[in-house]
């Protein structure tokens, strides 16, 4: 059952007046002392090589040794990088403009002291650093607890549970844990064999200010998704959530950001009803994250919504992949009626998250989310470009969210997509 329009119209409705910097008048320029060498590695050719003949990997081929730069059709991901770096972390945005991404995303979540710091959760810290190995991680929602009798071992910890001050001595790791620990230390090792612990040793995590700070000095673009709150709001018994939808917009303005720099997203469609009325400048390029298509309902659901969406003042949408393609008779990737309907109404598209599920075999044995919609058509690790490129020349996709930016850099400068 798709979602109605009555129950989206309160987003619109529901914003609270707030007082803001004056927002700079001018984009700015990029940083003249920024000359970043763009390096791809050799995931790119290793793509290409394993991808069944024909004109794409012939076009592709002619480009393997082209001078690439960044672009921002090329998103990064949690930092673009987070196959083998720590997600959220100044190392994975690292890796991930040295790889080309034009533009980086921090998912944004709230401490203890009501400071924005980049986490994809507000409740991940047990999963993605080593909290529970410190003295902070007896400040846990739920200390560990370890497995025992035949259940899991468990931990709960959030952003909101310690002061940004106390977040900042946390180590970033990999995204994982270790069901079966008995120790916080093992609970640590749950690394999927497809990714690495290599650059996994103590990765910076990073505030909000800090992400705007590090991204501005390469002359880049921002992408900060404020994540739903898991704890209830208001929170401390005062700060709203209409406090948090403005102090992502303010930590911009006080860095003096042009607003023509920044895409804002989020899930929530009252965040983003949010900024279009209380941020303008901010919200016409802000980014409504859908999964509307998901549980009870259908991607079919899904693209009945789009026309709220439009009439409501959203102008960039920004569903998974499997809401964007399907596969033919023939086993061709083709743009899905979501995709279609989004385009004729006017709406840009940008669509996440390519690589987020290692070696596509297995991704596509187990039924993985990000290939649902192309089962069927997807044999081997080279499709990755068959999706990119109908992504890319028929859908008229504006970007595409990755965790390892330089497959998307490497299409994007082949095509002439800046």
């Amino acid at each position: 059952m798709y979602i109605t329009v009555s129950s989206l119209v309160t987003g619109i409705l529901v914003a609270t007046t707030a007082g803001v910097s004056a927002i700079p008048t001018k984009p700015g320029k990029r940083n003249s002392h920024v000359r970043r060498n763009v390096e791809l590695g050799p995931r790119p050719e290793y793509l290409i090589n394993d991808m069944d003949e024909g004109w794409l990997k012939n076009r592709l081929s002619s480009c393997l040794d082209k001078k690439v730069v960044t672009t921002k059709f090329s998103i990064g991901h949690r930092g673009g990088a987070c196959l083998q770096f720590p997600e959220e972390t100044l190392e994975s945005h690292t890796a991930g403009i040295r790889m080309g991404a034009g533009i980086e995303e921090c998912d944004v979540a709230f401490t203890k002291d009501r400071e924005l710091v980049c986490r994809h959760d507000q409740c991940d810290l047990h999963t993605t650093t080593n909290i529970v190995t410190t003295p902070l991680g007896a400040k846990c929602t739920t200390p560990f607890t370890p497995a025992s009798g035949g259940n899991a071992a468990t931990a709960k910890c959030c952003t909101s549970d310690i002061t940004l001050a106390e977040f900042k001595t946390l180590c970033g790791k990999m995204d994982g844990f270790n069901a079966s620990a008995t120790t916080p230390e093992d609970y640590l090792n749950g690394t999927p064999n497809w990714r690495t612990d290599l650059y996994s040793t103590c990765a910076t995590v990073l505030s909000h200010k800090e992400f705007i700070r590090f991204v501005d000095a390469q002359g880049l673009h921002f992408t900060s998704e404020l994540k739903q709150p898991r704890v209830p709001m208001p929170f401390q018994g005062n700060y709203t959530t209409q406090q948090y939808e403005q102090q992502i917009v303010d930590e911009y303005i006080e860095a003096g950001i042009h607003p023509s720099r920044v895409w804002l997203q989020s899930f929530v469609f009252e965040d983003v009803a949010y900024w279009l009325r209380h941020a303008p400048a901010f919200g016409k390029q802000a980014i409504f994250l859908d999964q509307s298509g998901d549980g009870p309902g259908t991607i079919e659901s899904a693209a009945a919504n789009l026309t709220f969406y439009k009439n409501a003042g959203v102008r960039i949408v920004g569903p998974p992949l499997p809401y964007l393609v399907s596969v033919d008779a023939k086993g061709k990737y083709v743009p899905s009626r979501y995709a279609t309907t989004a385009k004729k109404l006017g709406l840009d598209i940008i669509t996440w998250s390519l690589e987020r599920s290692g070696p596509l075999v297995q991704a596509v044995g187990k039924g993985d989310y990000y290939y649902s919609t192309i089962l069927n058509g997807t044999h081997r690790d080279g499709d990755i470009f068959r999706l990119v490129d109908v992504l890319a020349r028929r859908v008229g996709v504006l970007g595409i969210f990755s965790d390892w930016s330089a497959t998307v850099t490497f299409y994007a400068n082949c095509f002439g997509l800046f």
